[in-house]
């Protein structure tokens, strides 16, 4: 007997082909959608963008913003969250009242808002080492001087989406804070009357720092410094604000919250 064996070589090569394909047209499927989820919502250069444009900007508060690290909250249309700025501010206290400059020190992204610190935010004034004790046994003391903490003077504003981050321009972001935060400033001197002299709001207006300005005032005359110097002389800690680059220089020198000093190159 003859046996006859019948061999295909389209039939199997098709089926094998036929099941890569489908193995790889349903790996690229697995691997495209996540990359494409991950494309919906705020892009790496617009985050950069928002940083570049909004970092160091003065504004002027129109509400009251309370002490720490929660501040107030606005919903996606830049609403705020009366009952929740209420709650903080009878907990914490008040940071910044209205009509003071507040300067952005920081953004934070999360997955559905946007957090901006003010003025440092909510941090105590108390350095770390401060918090560091030696000793034996159960005696112990404080390794550096133990001054009194200065109270957090800063707060923060966070923008809830309540979903992924769109894409915003700076002028978009500036009008849904708006609620909060005036960053037009017309007229900077009338949010000072009547409590800052005579003297202090004709710098101001004319954009000019003084000895005895305050910080605020020297925000509202000149806005954010370039560069800040900070420390310790004669015991305290001192700050240099500093305006422009060589040879035009301005220096602003503080002690705690007063100018001292004005020298101009």
């Amino acid at each position: 007997m003859t046996t006859e064996r019948f061999w295909s070589f389209d039939s199997p090569r098709s089926v094998t082909w036929r099941g890569l394909r489908r193995v790889v047209c349903l790996g690229m499927a697995l691997v495209l959608a996540p990359l494409g989820h991950a494309k919906e919502g705020m892009d790496q250069k617009t985050r950069i963008d928002i940083i570049r444009g909004l970092l160091r900007e003065v504004a002027v508060t129109k509400v009251p913003l309370p002490r720490g690290k929660k501040g107030v909250r606005l919903d996606g249309q830049g609403r705020l969250d009366e009952s929740h700025a209420r709650s903080e501010a009878r907990a914490n206290g008040i940071a910044m009242q209205p009509g003071v400059p507040a300067e952005i020190t920081r953004i934070e992204f999360k997955a559905n808002e946007m957090i901006f610190e003010l003025n440092g935010g909510g941090k105590s004034g108390k350095k770390w080492y401060q918090h560091i004790e030696v000793g034996m046994g159960v005696d112990t003391m404080p390794v550096g001087p133990q001054q009194p903490p200065t109270s957090a003077f800063g707060s923060s504003v966070a923008l809830d989406f309540g979903s992924r981050l769109p894409n915003l321009t700076i002028p978009q972001i500036k009008t849904l804070l708006s609620s909060v935060l005036d960053f037009e400033r017309h007229s900077p001197t009338q949010l000072y009357s009547p409590n800052v002299p005579p003297k202090v709001k004709e710098a101001i207006k004319n954009h000019k720092v003084i000895v005895g300005m305050d910080r605020d005032a020297v925000l509202s005359a000149k806005g954010s410094p370039d560069r800040r110097v900070r420390e310790v002389r004669n015991g305290s800690e001192q700050e240099d604000w500093i305006y422009g680059t060589p040879p035009h220089v301005l220096f602003v020198s503080f002690d705690g919250d007063q100018v001292t000093s004005v020298k101009q190159y």
